[in-house]
């Protein structure tokens, strides 16, 4: 008697669903779907633009005064660019002549302080001077138009093979007039 009791209920319960189990699959399915609305995903934190070839100029008054080029630059969602290749400036005088160029491996923009740095092997050369500046890093910024450091550097004169070694200098944006801040140096100087 007792299996043929088991036997009636399985068969009972293959023909309909108990509300309890349709209660339950209903309560899963639920918080089955309000769990996936509710997860968040990873922020992409990736760039949001890539260009490639990249020429920025800065003029004023209708004139060119710096022209940075570099293979790629990437933005981000503050507004920050990157350029991970070599970046070439090229700084200009009130005639359009090239007096300065400024060579380094990598840099970026930082649109909160509003200052271009541009960091690796970087090399300055005023044509007019034969001056040749080396650093890790400088920062430039288009507003007040200097360019700063305070990372150690050295400028080479060519012509007279003087050399000033400092740490920290600020200058003009087109390197005419330098302010070291800790130099030291080898000067050449002939007696009267």
């Amino acid at each position: 008697m007792f299996s043929r009791l088991k036997y009636k209920i399985w068969k009972k319960g293959d023909k309909f669903l108990s509300p309890f189990c349709v209660l339950l699959c209903s309560f899963l399915l639920v918080t089955a779907c309000e769990s996936k609305k509710n997860k968040i995903g990873a922020l992409y934190t990736g760039p949001l633009e890539i260009v490639n070839n990249v020429e920025v100029k800065y003029s004023e008054q209708g004139r060119l005064k710096v022209l940075m080029k570099t293979p790629k630059s990437f933005r981000y969602q503050n507004e920050t660019k990157i350029f991970p290749d070599t970046i070439n400036i090229s700084f200009y005088d009130s005639l359009g002549t090239v007096v300065t160029r400024l060579r380094s491996d990598s840099g970026r923009y930082d649109q909160n302080a509003d200052v271009y740095i541009v960091k690796g092997n970087v090399r300055v050369v005023k044509s007019e001077t034969q001056e040749t500046l080396t650093t890790t890093e400088l920062n430039w910024s288009p507003r007040t138009r200097k360019v700063f450091t305070d990372k150690p550097l050295a400028v080479k004169n060519t012509r007279t093979s003087e050399i000033t070694n400092a740490i920290g200098m600020d200058a003009e944006q087109d390197f005419t007039r330098i302010k070291f801040r800790k130099a030291t140096g080898i000067y050449k100087f002939t007696g009267p």
